[in-house]
């Protein structure tokens, strides 16, 4: 069962002389509980496509379906409760807040949804599994790269969501701890039954997703799914 789905999409930046395709006729379904890379060379448009899944920005031209909702048909209030409750987002910077404590900061999407409860108890076993409960009253200036990225990765699975979207998750991290951290992404997509899109540049991680979509000038030219959808545990 597709939880996504591309239809014809476009993505034109610029005008005239500064006109940029940075996507063209995009066309892409992917299962629930899938587990994709995205990769290309640097321009290639997989940050683009990203961001326009998670409706961060919105295409040119053609529809994009998020658990059967056409994300460019909702008003922009809708689509912001929408991608709160059924998208997750995470960075290679980690866009965590300086000023909250690692608790906090896990707890914050959950703040903005105004009359939804903090289900701490959830928070404590995502930070217990993610190895840092101990680091819960830490800010992120007292962590390292891969702790601040557990606790990225804790603040987008804190709503439950459906897809979690990935871009370049382990850029900034050592090959140590980029293990670490696909092995959480990989146990996250197996036990929430979420459906995983990474954006990488390195093929050795693709190569262990279940699927590798290779996008060349904001074009898919292969998608080929390498293992059947179970979270990448054909690679393990």
């Amino acid at each position: 069962m597709s939880i996504l789905e591309l239809q014809n999409v476009e993505k034109i930046y610029g005008e005239k002389a500064n006109r940029v395709n940075a996507l063209r006729d995009i066309n892409l379904l992917v299962e629930e509980g899938e587990f994709a890379a995205i990769v290309g060379t640097s321009g290639s448009g997989k940050s683009t496509l990203l961001n326009l899944i998670g409706g961060l920005d919105s295409p040119t031209k053609g529809k994009i379906f998020v658990k059967n909702r056409e994300i460019g048909s909702l008003s922009r209030k809708e689509l912001t409760i929408f991608r709160r409750r059924n998208i997750g987002f995470v960075f290679q910077n980690y866009s965590l807040m300086p000023v909250l404590n690692v608790y906090d900061n896990v707890a914050l999407p959950v703040t903005f949804d105004r009359g939804r409860h903090i289900n701490r108890k959830y928070i404590e076993e995502l930070l217990q599994e993610l190895g840092i409960w101990d680091k819960r009253r830490k800010y992120p200036s007292e962590l390292s790269g891969g702790q601040q990225q557990r606790v990225a990765i804790a603040r987008a699975l804190v709503n439950k969501p459906h897809v979690l979207l990935c871009d370049e998750p382990t850029g900034n991290l050592d090959s140590a701890t980029t293990i670490e951290v696909m092995g959480l992404l990989k146990a996250s997509c197996r036990k929430y039954g979420q459906t995983i899109l990474m954006v990488t540049h390195n093929e050795a991680i693709a190569q262990t997703c279940d699927r590798v979509i290779h996008i060349e000038d904001g074009r898919i030219v292969t998608g080929k799914r390498i293992y059947p959808v179970k979270g990448g545990d054909g690679a393990c």
